[in-house]
C-alpha cells in the first residue's frame, strides 16, 4: 500500500540523474498518434511508462484499435 509520502517521491532519470517532469509527449502506438502528459526527462527526453499505464490505458487503446 502506498503512503502519501511514497507518492510524492520524484521519479529520477537513470541516465541524467535529474527529476522527471510532467510534459506533453507525442506517442505513436499501433499506428495511431496521441499527445499525452507523461513523466519525461527534460534533459535527454526519456519517458517513463509505468506498469499501470502499460497494463491499463495502453491495453484499452490496443483493444479498441484491434476492434476497428
Amino acid at each position: 500500500m502506498n503512503t502519501k509520502s511514497e507518492e510524492q517521491v520524484p521519479w529520477i532519470c537513470f541516465n541524467c540523474g535529474i527529476n522527471l517532469q510532467l510534459r506533453k509527449t507525442n506517442v505513436t502506438y499501433l499506428g495511431g498518434n496521441f499527445e499525452v502528459e507523461l513523466m519525461k526527462c527534460p534533459k535527454c527526453g526519456m519517458v517513463l511508462i509505468t506498469e499501470e499505464l502499460a497494463a491499463g490505458k495502453m491495453l484499452e487503446v490496443e483493444k479498441g484499435l484491434e476492434d476497428k
